[in-house]
């Protein structure tokens, strides 16, 4: 597949980078490089995250800023950094999961639509699709471990910002290995896949969402560019005539910022989607209930009536906007880690010819 070239009925033509495809790929330079750059990105956007969870778990409505004064009173800035270091240790292996299914699934499904007759712009959606979708899965399996642990260290609180955190399980932790070993104990393995079943469920069509709005929202804003250059280039038809243009080649920041949008625009759409099912996770893998003077997990269908009890479905998106923002600010700074770590780890010409 390419998106070498996107093009509009006048006849302008913009020239776009060509997509680079996994075989083209040195692999341990791209795991190499993409470990170092997303354990940056992570520790970015973890306090977001932090402030999701804390707001998904709480049984009471509490702005994004009360929360925050909350666990700056409190705790101090290192509480909005609690469990890092455990979600730090398993997004090394999860993303070299997550970015080798992606890769893998986008080239063979794309080409393979395209041999089958359908057009490039199909098969870009189609493939972008499926991508996100086993790539989501993959990761799951490492993902859904890390997300249990880190997440009970999240909503750890202390003082007045953890009164305002209900039926949180009873375990005082003191790292992550401690709350891997008492889980462990506990609930035994199972009790570190609480929610794998619903997290595929979440992760699955929000990567598929959001890769799919992504490529055909980032084919669109090309596309609008090319008809207002199209209107620009016959303006000026007569000082063009002769030159050897060839059409617009657009610079790393046109390249940055189209890529930007567009990943906003996808996190919006697909955090909107898939917020009611993110939010029964999050309570699903952090909170119990009290039975007969004994702690055990939340089934489904008693998290969603619970959700129903305190709110309906509004309930539901608590932690939207957070949630929201850290996507956008999460897809805009991967896409372009992810263009830029791609493009730094194409192999030479004489080893892809090799």
């Amino acid at each position: 597949m390419s998106l070498g070239a996107a093009e509009d009925d006048s006849g302008s033509e913009i020239h776009i980078p060509a997509e680079i495809d996994w075989h083209m790929l040195d692999k341990s330079k791209f795991f190499f490089l993409g470990a170092a750059l997303f354990s940056g990105v992570s520790f970015a956007l973890y306090p977001m995250v932090v402030l999701k969870t804390r707001q998904q778990v709480s049984s009471a409505r509490i702005s994004c800023l009360n929360m925050s004064c909350a666990i700056m009173r409190y705790e101090g800035f290192r509480g909005f950094y609690k469990g890092f270091g455990t979600s730090l240790m398993g997004t090394v292996p999860a993303r070299a999961l997550y970015m080798a299914s992606l890769e893998v699934t986008k080239s063979n499904v794309g080409t393979a639509f395209v041999e089958l007759g359908f057009s490039e712009t199909t098969a870009i959606a189609v493939a972008n699709a499926a991508a996100g979708v086993t790539s989501a899965m993959a990761a799951q399996l490492v993902w859904t471990p890390v997300d249990v642990v880190s997440q009970r260290l999240m909503v750890q609180g202390s003082g007045g910002s953890k009164s305002v955190l209900a039926n949180l399980n009873s375990d005082s932790y003191r790292n992550g290995f401690d709350a891997f070993r008492k889980i462990l104990c506990a609930d035994g393995a199972r009790g570190f896949y609480r929610g794998f079943g619903i997290s595929i469920l979440t992760y699955a069509p929000s990567n598929a969402v959001w890769w799919t709005s992504y490529s055909m929202v980032h084919r669109l804003i090309w596309s609008a560019f090319g008809s207002y250059m199209g209107k620009s280039t016959r303006n000026e038809k007569n000082d063009n005539l002769g030159n050897g243009c060839g059409g617009f080649r657009p610079d790393s920041k046109a390249m940055v910022a189209v890529q930007g949008l567009s990943a906003v625009v996808a996190s919006g759409v697909s955090a909107i989607v898939t917020m009611p099912l993110d939010t029964i996770k999050t309570r699903l893998q952090v909170l119990d209930m009290e039975e007969n003077g004994r702690r055990r997990p939340l089934t489904f269908v008693q998290t969603v009536r619970n959700l129903v009890k305190e709110g309906g479905l509004l309930a539901c998106y608590r932690g939207l906007g957070p949630r929201w923002a850290s996507m956008s600010m999460s897809a805009t700074t991967m896409i372009t880690t992810y263009e830029f770590l791609k493009r730094m780890s194409t192999k030479s010409r004489e080893n892809l010819t090799a």
